[in-house]
């Protein structure tokens, strides 16, 4: 099978997975439109009249029994293990990591952080609004019942609105909200509310959440949706204020001014999601870096100029070519007179050489004769040419 040749449509898949060069022009902050407010409005009218719904004890409390005493988790037993799974689709903990990863990779991949921190924005909104409502209301759930027909409100429980419910509706609808195309977020929408209908209507079948509460945490978390373009404002500054705290600590690391431990955590945190990298810069340019230990430090070197002056020697007879000339050097720092030393004088040479020296005589010694030594007794002179 032939590996060399990529399929033109996974090409494509893989160049969606690399960053872009810069920021999309074409990604649009959502604004609060009127369709927006009044679907806003309409939310919350139903959000305060269920709450008023179980506040008065009224029919709602009443068909919250009723599905109670119906035990859907006894009537359909064979959907119970495939449910406890599915449910996990609304716990806080697991989605918020799923949904984090796929936004971060987005985040790195738009040079933006807006899609992190609507994720928080939005997780902060509903932890203060459902855990309010939660425990002030104190509702206790079905398993936990004292007295049929009671809204089993003020005992000390925290089921209503439903955690579960909202947490899904938010977690999986903030995919559709932060969504940069038309089509895209029509798909994530109905996906989302997929899956937060399939969430609340699992935790009735199990019993841990009567019907009321359900219903009023879809419209939880409906609510905190809608909500989400009137912080947009915030959320551009906290951006704004994280990007320019990484310059500042990006230069405070350049210049050296963070400590060596730290900088080694800081760099990877700093130079992520951008071109970035650690380039020391001192504060003074005359500074010298200091010397690793064991080795002696090097004096800083400057630069020189040489002068180099030729000087020809006079010659002793006006006809006589000189043989050499004379070559004086000085080396002095840049900047500096060059001091008034006597020139070194580069004579001709002072003896002959092999070719240019006098043949010896033929015979006899170059040594010279000594007329006041008198020659030993018993042996012949030895004549004074040698023989």
């Amino acid at each position: 099978m032939r590996t060399d040749q990529i399929p033109p449509r996974l090409e494509r898949v893989f160049a969606r997975l690399d960053r872009e060069p810069e920021r999309p022009a074409h990604l649009q902050t959502p604004r609060m439109s009127r369709h927006r407010v009044v679907l806003l409005g309409a939310s919350l009218a139903f959000y305060l009249a269920i709450v008023v719904a179980v506040l008065t004890t009224s029919w709602l409390v009443r068909f919250d029994w009723q599905v109670m005493f119906f035990r859907p988790y006894e009537q359909w037993p064979q959907l119970h293990a495939f449910l406890d799974y599915l449910v996990v689709l609304g716990q806080r903990g697991p989605t918020a990591v799923m949904v984090a990863a796929w936004l971060g990779w987005r985040s790195w991949r738009q040079h933006t952080l807006r899609p992190l921190i609507t994720l928080g924005v939005a997780l902060l909104l509903l932890n203060m609004t459902v855990g309010a409502v939660k425990l002030g209301l104190g509702r206790l759930g079905p398993h936990y019942a004292t007295e049929i027909g009671s809204a089993e409100l003020f005992g000390g429980g925290d089921i209503f609105p439903s955690g579960h419910t909202a947490n899904a509706v938010v977690t999986w609808g903030i995919l559709a909200y932060l969504a940069s195309t038309t089509v895209t977020r029509r798909v994530l929408s109905l996906v989302s509310a997929v899956v937060s209908l399939s969430v609340g209507a699992t935790t009735v079948y199990l019993g841990t959440h009567w019907l009321s509460d359900v219903l009023l945490g879809w419209l939880a978390g409906l609510l905190v949706l809608l909500a989400l373009p009137w912080f947009e404002p915030l959320i551009a500054l906290v951006e704004a204020y994280v990007f320019d705290l990484r310059a500042r600590l990006r230069s405070l690391v350049e210049a050296g001014q963070v400590p060596e431990a730290l900088t080694g955590l800081l760099v990877p945190l700093l130079s992520a999601g951008g071109k970035w990298q650690l380039q020391r810069t001192a504060a003074d340019p005359s500074e010298r870096q200091p010397a690793p230990a064991g080795r002696r430090p090097v004096p800083a070197v400057r630069p020189v100029e040489a002068v180099v002056v030729l000087r020809q020697p006079e010659p002793a007879d006006p006809g006589q070519v000189p043989a050499a000339a004379s070559v004086s050097a000085s080396v002095q720092p840049a900047g500096r007179q060059p001091a008034a030393r006597p020139a070194a004088h580069l004579v001709g040479r002072p003896y002959l050489i092999r070719s240019e020296r006098p043949p010896a005589t033929p015979a006899g010694s170059r040594r010279p004769a000594h007329t006041d030594r008198a020659p030993a007794r018993g042996a012949a002179p030895r004549p004074a040419t040698g023989g």
